[in-house]
């Protein structure tokens, strides 16, 4: 893009959908917190911990394509203010629970409210940023998963040292009732409805962007975006990723809680805090770099490989707190790295009308790995009293993810596509 060329669609869009997403995040985060302290109601055992962390992403996977569809055929706007209001109510309906048979049922809701609303924001991202700039786009946003666990452990941490874990769920789904007024305001669908972009600006965007559906070949029906290679391999890479993802996430707050002369749940949410803004960097960097080089598939291959080796040496060469959270960052910098640039690909080879339902379906099944990695560590935890290989399952999950992104052939299919763009820019 030329320097010329305004872009506040950077200082708009970003922030405010990065905020929001925060929100939605802490409700997958706060959990592994929450759950030690909801024990002491519920009695549950580490497989009951495991189910109620995992269930969400059963609920996750019911909105998915409806999401994505909606918001490329009505509007992305529309879909996250309507489940954002539903989502706030049913993270406060988590803290109403009297029984974990309810807990269950909550968090299965609060997961099927929430799964509309990162298809709907890819959708969104893909009308204001060309492919030039997806994968920085997509990670700046993305920057509220580990920014989140950065601001909200801590504040988790604190609130649990006055406040009963009921009331904490309660008073964490309050925000984003408030956020989704603003969002309402603040967030127009494309640039052509929105009064603080410049002509200048919008010409770009519209342009560009209509250059690059056009290269990407006539309209196609909805089957046939979702019976594309491409798309299916997605599907198996992202759910392997995501057992291995939240796996890792939803245990670190446990593993912390582990370290010799750590009690208090404030400590324990401030050192949960530190691998996530390694994550944070490693997220903006890999993503920036990948932008640059215009190739995906080795920017989410190589983090992977980290985040497994993060995860096997921290079960055989971490024998100290220190060492632990070394391990600890590096699986953080690993498994976070892929997300601008693997979620670049799919608009990078779909058409815009068909590619927020095809990145649904992507997420919908794959973040059933959601459900997947957090019960197997729970429940090999609690067969073998050792975490011990709950974790090497979950390198072995990230593996997989890296050699299916090894050998995807999207890189060259959008060089493909991208060729008559470049040669008329």
């Amino acid at each position: 893009m030329g320097s010329s060329i305004p872009a506040k669609r950077w200082r708009y869009v970003i922030p405010v959908a990065a905020i929001m997403y925060m929100l939605a995040y802490m409700d997958r985060i706060n959990v592994g917190m929450i759950l030690p302290y909801v024990d002491k109601s519920f009695h549950l055992t580490s497989a009951d911990s495991g189910l109620a962390a995992g269930i969400f992403f059963v609920g996750y996977m019911v909105l998915q394509i409806p999401g994505g569809l909606l918001a490329s055929k009505w509007s992305a706007r529309k879909v996250v203010f309507i489940l954002m209001m539903l989502w706030g109510l049913s993270a406060i309906a988590n803290g109403l629970v009297e029984s974990k048979t309810q807990l269950y049922v909550a968090r299965f809701v609060l997961g099927v409210f929430e799964g509309g609303v990162w298809p709907a924001v890819l959708v969104l991202l893909a009308t204001w940023f060309p492919q030039q700039e997806r994968a920085r786009a997509n990670a700046l946003w993305m920057a509220s998963l580990p920014l989140s666990a950065i601001l909200m452990s801590p504040i988790t941490g604190w609130l649990l040292t006055f406040m009963s874990w009921r009331g904490v769920f309660i008073m964490e789904g309050i925000p984003p009732l408030v956020w989704g007024v603003l969002w309402w305001f603040l967030i127009s669908d494309r640039p052509s409805q929105a009064k603080w972009v410049s002509t200048e600006e919008r010409n770009y965007i519209e342009s560009t962007l209509s250059e690059e559906n056009r290269s990407k070949g006539g309209s196609v029906g909805y089957r046939a975006a979702f019976t594309n290679k491409t798309v299916l391999w997605l599907i198996v890479a992202y759910f392997f990723w995501m057992a291995g993802f939240y796996g890792f996430t939803m245990w670190v707050p446990s593993v912390i809680k582990g370290f010799q002369g750590v009690g208090s749940s404030t400590v324990v949410g401030w050192l949960t805090a530190i691998p996530f803004v390694f994550a944070l960097i490693s997220m903006l960097v890999n993503s920036t770099w990948s932008d640059r080089r215009q190739k995906r598939q080795a920017h989410v291959a190589i983090p992977l490989l980290i985040g497994a080796f993060g995860l096997v040496g921290g079960q055989f060469f971490a024998h100290s707190p220190l060492m632990k959270m070394v391990f600890l960052i590096i699986t953080g910098i690993g498994v976070y790295g892929p997300y601008g640039p693997l979620w670049a690909i799919p608009s990078s080879l779909l058409r815009l009308e068909v590619v927020g339902a095809a990145m649904g379906l992507i997420n919908a099944i794959g973040n059933l790995g959601g459900f997947l990695g957090p019960y197997i560590v729970g429940y090999i935890k609690g067969a073998t009293k050792s975490g011990y290989a709950g974790f090497l399952v979950l390198a072995v999950f990230l593996l997989i993810t890296a050699v299916i992104s090894t050998f995807l052939g999207s890189d060259k299919k959008a060089q493909t596509q991208e060729q008559p763009q470049q040669m008329a820019s």
